[in-house]
């Protein structure tokens, strides 16, 4: 991907390999500004005392976790970048956790092992189609909705919809 020495990028994995294999494909892509640190509190502290473009979280860290990370920069009233990207890296792919990072704000999921290609998809991802943040009483961050409709026509778009607003507007029209 053209452009990637530009980008200020924090790795945050309590697993030393892992981070030097993440920040080895990195490089080999071009990216030279990699901010390398091994649990959720050391990111915090780095996003406070640099810039930084986009973090790539490990899920399961002590003593503070991915999860807790992505939550704090999201909702925290002194996070400095609440619509920091975040690509949460784990061993762990069962449904449940991709839902929990998901709806910690998660901008994208990479699965370990990760390869050059899964790691430049979500990077690709976060860049060239990033994904409008939402928000309601308990979340904050991208929208969790992956597509768009053509045909969506807004709140009543389903054909039972439609039925249920023309018996509404007939009673209506009774009364």
């Amino acid at each position: 991907m053209p452009g990637l020495h530009a980008l200020h990028i924090l790795l945050a994995d309590d697993n030393q390999h892992m981070r030097a294999i993440t920040s080895a494909i990195l490089q080999s892509a071009g990216v030279r500004n990699i901010r390398e640190v091994a649990d959720g509190t050391m990111a915090l502290d780095a996003l406070r005392s640099r810039d930084i473009d986009l973090a790539i979280v490990d899920f399961n860290m002590a003593p503070m976790d991915g999860l807790e990370f992505t939550r704090l920069v999201r909702n925290s009233p002194d996070s400095v970048n609440p619509h920091l990207p975040i690509i949460m890296m784990t061993g762990h792919s069962e449904r449940s956790r991709v839902l929990e990072a998901r709806d910690a704000g998660v901008t994208e999921f990479v699965v370990k092992p990760i390869t050059g290609k899964a790691i430049f998809d979500r990077i690709e991802a976060v860049i060239m189609r990033p994904r409008a943040f939402v928000k309601t009483e308990d979340y904050f961050g991208p929208d969790r909705r992956r597509k768009s409709s053509a045909t969506y026509e807004g709140p009543l778009r389903r054909e039972s919809d439609h039925a249920l607003d023309d018996a509404d507007l007939s009673d209506s029209s009774a009364a």
